[in-house]
């Protein structure tokens, strides 16, 4: 029956001869489907069991995290091969090449919609292939600091001191400065003590070496130390420096020790350890000759004739 122009015209003939073309087509077609379906299954297989395989070999090699990254990688590729290469089964005029190249022109679009994504997890894997830190390691990055978790295709994972987790993009982590804590067994710690001016310094820094070379935890190899580091405005400084074990909880219990055993020693010793003293000048207790260079005598020196008598400002200027 011909088309009429202009109408509409229904012809079921014609729908299920379109519909019985479909259906001779898929069943030709349906040894195609299932060699393409065994195909792809084929590569998945092959996919988990070659990622099980390179996270085995980095565990033994205490590389598992970057054995996971690497293994999920080629298992992607192996499972999407396999996808292309049922595709062609299927349709046996669609070519491999074409494919690739279609795939190249949107993987551009792709990168540009996925950029921070794909930054990161390069990132990641070049985190842990140059491993500058490891998982376990105590780090400080972005303003956090803690003991490395995980490092994930997108992020590293960072547990916190105090118990929490920082989720830290690894493209930040590659690009900026990260201070490693633990990459060195020990590390050095310092605390500043105020003494008197009136006290020796020398016996003061003497004992504080003494009292640090006792302490549990203090090594003794480089050994500890005291310094004079300061002339403050009512003690004077004294450093003391001393090397432990780079672990957060250690270095922070030994700290403590340190500062317990410094004060009991000092304490001991009738070595004072000042408050901050300041001085403060009202209006009557300032004299006459304030503000006169090298008369006054607050932060000008002492005139010649120590016979000068003083008198307060407000007397002086009070008329008699």
């Amino acid at each position: 029956m011909a088309d009429t122009p202009g109408k509409i015209d229904f012809n079921p003939t014609m729908a299920i001869e379109r519909l019985d073309s479909w259906l001779d087509g898929a069943v030709k077609l349906t040894p195609n489907f299932i060699s393409a379906i065994l195909l792809f299954l084929l590569f998945l297989g092959l996919g988990y069991i070659v990622k099980k395989w390179v996270v085995s070999v980095g565990t033994k090699k205490n590389r598992g995290n970057l054995g996971e990254v690497l293994g999920g990688l080629l298992k992607s590729i192996i499972i999407v091969t396999g996808l292309l290469l049922a595709a062609t089964i299927v349709v046996p005029s669609l070519k491999p090449g074409d494919l690739i190249a279609g795939l190249g022109v949107s993987s551009v679009a792709i990168g540009f919609a996925f950029k921070d994504i794909l930054q990161n997890w390069l990132a990641g894997l070049l985190l842990l292939i140059r491993q500058p830190f490891q998982v376990g390691d105590q780090i400080e990055a972005s303003n956090y600091e803690g003991t490395v978790e995980k490092i994930e295709t997108r992020a590293t994972l960072i547990k916190t001191y105090d118990g929490q987790r920082a989720v830290v993009p690894n493209s930040i982590i590659y690009t900026n400065a990260v201070l490693v804590k633990t990459a060195f067994d020990i590390n050095r710690s310092e605390y500043d003590i105020g003494i008197g001016y009136g006290d020796d310094i020398d016996e003061a820094c003497d004992l504080i070496v003494e009292t640090l070379k006792k302490i549990d935890g203090v090594e003794v190899d480089p050994a500890p130390e005291a310094l004079p580091w300061d002339l403050a405005a009512s003690w004077v400084t004294i450093r003391a420096r001393w090397w432990s074990n780079s672990s957060r909880s250690e270095v922070v219990k030994t700290k403590a020790k340190v500062i317990i055993s410094i004060k009991k020693t000092l304490d001991k010793a009738k070595i004072d350890m000042p408050f901050e003293t300041q001085i403060h000048l009202f209006h009557d207790q300032t004299e006459d000759r304030d503000g006169q260079p090298g008369q006054q005598r607050e932060g000008w020196p002492m005139p010649a004739d120590n016979n000068i008598q003083v008198r307060p400002r407000y007397k002086s200027q009070t008329v008699e």
